[in-house]
């Protein structure tokens, strides 16, 4: 249950001005757990191939805290697969209406041959 307050956070944050580590604050996480999502995050976003975000893990801090430790985890995973759902999503976009095309093509085609054969 709380992963997916987490995730409806991100969601949420896509259409509005206040941070991910405010909202998390303002939703009663404690600040380390805040701080590691943002971490993980970015990091996630960054494993993921995005051009924006950089790798940020404070090692010491994960293995001492362990809030700190499961918001960068929690940040990690959802960011990663968000960016890499949009890259998905973008790809499908790009290349179906190439295949839409080309399935429509062949069925006018096989239409014309099944008219003409009458």
């Amino acid at each position: 249950m709380r992963r997916a307050a987490v995730v409806l956070s991100v969601l949420m944050l896509l259409g509005g001005c206040e941070t991910t580590h405010e909202d998390l604050i303002a939703r009663g996480y404690p600040p380390a757990f805040a701080d590691g999502f943002d971490d993980g995050c970015s990091s996630g976003r960054q494993a993921a191939g995005a051009i924006t975000g950089q790798f940020r893990k404070d090692v010491p801090r994960y293995l001492q805290d362990p809030r700190y430790a499961e918001g960068w985890s929690d940040g990690f995973r959802q960011c990663q697969a968000m960016r890499e759902s949009e890259d998905r999503d973008a790809y499908r976009e790009r290349h179906w209406d190439e295949r839409e095309r080309a399935w429509q093509q062949q069925k006018d085609r096989d239409a014309g041959r099944a008219y003409r054969s009458q």
